[in-house]
């Protein structure tokens, strides 16, 4: 089995994407469908009363957006944006609720302490993240032409 094959770009498979990245991607999709979903539907299942907005806002995205990673299993570089929301306001929230709590010394003990611990694999999924992929296709919009060879 050849190792490195795993770390080479293939640009006949994946759009050239190491399949190292794939299969990391591949590996938050199933995290995210595993641990975020479950816990965020049995929350919206269970809820009894009227809900507060944004309290019912928040819980619905977070059974929302994981529900969905069950098609980045499937096709993982269609499905990045999901990833780039996750890393987005889990960076936001790090920042703005997080890190406050922390420099303030209270944040250990506190009932953001779990949510903080569990949004710190965050730079494990920055590293999965195809960056130069997702600037072609996202940002630019030139990575499809790229691949293609004239006619």
């Amino acid at each position: 089995m050849d190792f490195a094959r795993a770390f080479r770009s293939d640009p006949l498979r994946h759009e050239g994407v190491r399949p190292i990245q794939i299969w990391g991607l591949r590996l938050f999709y199933l995290l995210m469908l595993v641990f975020v979903t479950p816990s965020a539907w049995r929350v919206l299942l269970t809820h009894e009363g009227a809900w507060q907005p944004l309290s019912a806002v928040a819980w619905s995205v977070w059974a929302s957006y994981p529900a969905l990673a069950v098609f980045g299993l499937l096709q993982p570089l269609r499905w990045l944006p999901i990833l780039f929301f996750a890393i987005a306001y889990k960076s936001i929230w790090l920042a703005f609720v997080a890190y406050p709590l922390w420099r303030a010394g209270t944040l250990e003990g506190s009932s953001a302490q779990a949510i903080a611990e569990s949004f710190l694999a965050l730079p494990l999924l920055a590293l999965v993240i195809p960056w130069g992929y997702a600037w072609r296709s996202y940002v630019v919009g030139t990575h499809a032409n790229a691949l293609r060879t004239p006619a």
